[in-house]
């Protein structure tokens, strides 16, 4: 069980910075590599994260298993799909109403990006909750399982820069992040349940 949460974990990260760089390839024909992108697309970015953890944080709290967890990954599969078909057409419809690099790339980063991120920001807060089994040592698994995330989130942001904008095109990569997100979305919904662990409740010990 350990196992597959930590792997999930690392392949979100990963997909998450995939995903946020093939941004900046998506707006930059319209809007331009500058600054104000970048600042747009991190922004997006970094509000539904902290959107996605405050809804996976509440969502662990009733009756948190793997096929719950799975779903999830299967909602983000299933927004990265309209966003890989979509964004040739949200870009030059926004690029019509406004070409301000600053506006305009704003608000196709939330129409493009909001959604599939806020998912992928429940996966991680999920996740802890799922390898919790004692209060005395949540703290140490949920900063492993962050660096676990987090060595994900680099691993995609040097694979993704280093090479594969090289190898595919772009449309290929969100494909293939669509395809494995689905994946992964379908062994975790499969994987036996975990016990819900009768530890994990420090209000019983207040």
């Amino acid at each position: 069980m350990q196992i597959l949460i930590l792997t999930c974990a690392f392949l979100c990260g990963f997909l998450i910075m995939t995903i946020e760089l093939l941004g900046g390839k998506i707006l930059s024909p319209y809007f331009g590599g500058s600054v104000y992108v970048w600042g747009s697309i991190i922004t997006v970015f970094m509000l539904a994260l902290s959107i996605g953890y405050l809804l996976g944080g509440k969502l662990s709290l009733n009756n948190p298993n793997t096929r719950k967890y799975g779903i999830i990954f299967m909602l983000a599969a299933l927004t990265v799909v309209p966003l890989t078909m979509g964004h040739v057409a949200v870009s030059e419809w926004v690029f019509d109403v406004t070409d301000d690099p600053r506006y305009g790339s704003l608000l196709a980063s939330i129409i493009l990006f909001l959604i599939p991120t806020i998912i992928l920001g429940m996966i991680a807060p999920y996740s802890v909750r799922l390898l919790v089994r004692t209060t005395h040592s949540s703290g140490q698994t949920a900063g492993f399982l962050y660096f676990v995330s987090t060595l994900g989130s680099a691993g995609g942001t040097l694979a993704t820069s280093f090479y594969l904008v090289l190898w595919f095109k772009i449309d290929h990569i969100l494909y293939g992040s669509a395809l494995i997100l689905f994946t992964i979305g379908l062994i975790a919904f499969f994987f036996p349940q975990p016990p819900l662990s009768a530890t994990v409740n420090s209000n019983s010990k207040a």
